[in-house]
């Protein structure tokens, strides 16, 4: 390139999450052992998503990956950060927030809940279509937004209710209900957690297709590692609020960083090159963070000792580490990934 020629301008991130903080009160008995407090259940969380990505949020149940979801979509309010859509900041009020739906669709976990039972399918999808006011034949968009979905002959469905079509399908008319306004961003809640195998290929397949022919972005929010592996482009794995770690689908299968990471991935058959770890204990209420490294009361390097070994046990207990870049474009945040990433690049490398 000579030096009159411009440099190409980084694209914007389809979307963006910044610094963002959700706290719900902790009542006695529900999120804490104490007499109540706050529930950080979103603390402190960014993330960048390209177009055309999907983006695997991963994680046991309770890590904060379905509040995060939540909060993309402006069903969540924060108590601070931001939420961007192509660089520019969603607002707050009702009509900005329905205008940000428009372009951010989020596909339920549940199709038998999320369905009302006395709509038949037309009226599902219809209903959308109403709310933001597209313009256009509405037979004709319900019939395509339906054939996207896989639901072939479209008519075929109008007259059915969510009873007298099968799981699968149902959740394909989920897919369809989003699909119908033409978004730039699915946001889909475990999206085949309820499903056999056989159709949950069938699901998979559906998104990967239309990330490919529409070209929309796609965050899936899971707690299987396994299903992240086969539909993500990256993976951005939770603990208590937080990403801990977030690399390529492929590098997190195959070169976990994060203990907590391995820890997960060792229970997943494609990981077979992983030794399996066992936790100690559940994961520790959201009112209740411990100090230090988040993850360092379960860490089975802090309670075998290696930490202590590596010189890092006193961080583990007292410091918070950050989510840090590696060399790999692979972030994660822990202490001793950063000491073997300092001990592998030796003094005066470049990052």
């Amino acid at each position: 390139m000579s030096q009159s020629e411009p440099l190409p301008e980084p694209e914007v991130p389809v979307l963006e999450v910044r610094d963002a903080r959700v706290d719900f009160a902790a009542r006695q008995g529900l999120w804490s052992r104490g007499s109540g407090g706050t529930a950080k259940a979103v603390d402190g969380v960014d993330l960048a998503i390209a177009r055309g990505e999907i983006v695997a949020l991963a994680g046991e149940s309770g890590c904060g990956k379905t509040t995060l979801a939540r909060t993309i979509m402006g069903l969540q309010p924060m108590r601070s950060g931001q939420v961007l859509f192509k660089g520019e900041p969603v607002g707050t009020s009702s009509r900005k927030l329905r205008e940000h739906r428009r372009h951010v669709q989020l596909v339920f976990q549940d199709p038998a809940a999320a369905l009302d039972p006395r709509q038949t399918i037309y009226e599902v999808i219809a209903e959308g279509l109403r709310i933001q006011r597209i313009p256009g034949d509405e037979s004709e968009l319900v019939a395509e937004a339906l054939s996207k979905a896989g639901l072939r002959p479209p008519e075929r469905f109008f007259l059915k209710y969510p009873h007298e079509v099968s799981g699968g399908q149902r959740q394909r008319v989920l897919i369809a209900g989003a699909l119908a306004l033409n978004p730039q961003v699915l946001v889909a809640d475990e999206p085949v957690s309820a499903m056999d195998a056989s159709v949950r290929g069938e699901i998979l397949q559906l998104l990967l297709k239309l990330r490919d022919e529409l070209g929309l972005t796609i965050i899936v929010v899971t707690h299987d590692l396994g299903l992240a592996w086969m539909i993500a482009d990256r993976v951005a794995v939770m603990y208590l609020g937080r990403i801990v770690e977030i690399a390529s689908a492929e590098d997190i299968l195959t070169k976990p960083l994060h203990p907590y990471t391995q820890a997960l991935l060792s229970v997943v058959p494609e990981s077979k090159h992983l030794e399996q770890v066992i936790l100690a204990g559940e994961a520790p209420d959201a009112s209740r963070i411990p100090e230090g490294c988040r993850f360092h009361p379960r860490c089975p390097l802090v309670a075998s000792g290696e930490a202590e070994r590596l010189g890092i046990a006193t961080r583990c207990t007292t410091e918070d580490p950050a989510l840090a870049a590696t060399k790999q474009r692979h972030s994660v945040a822990c202490w001793a990934a950063e000491e073997s990433q300092m001990t592998t690049a030796g003094p005066g490398a470049s990052p």
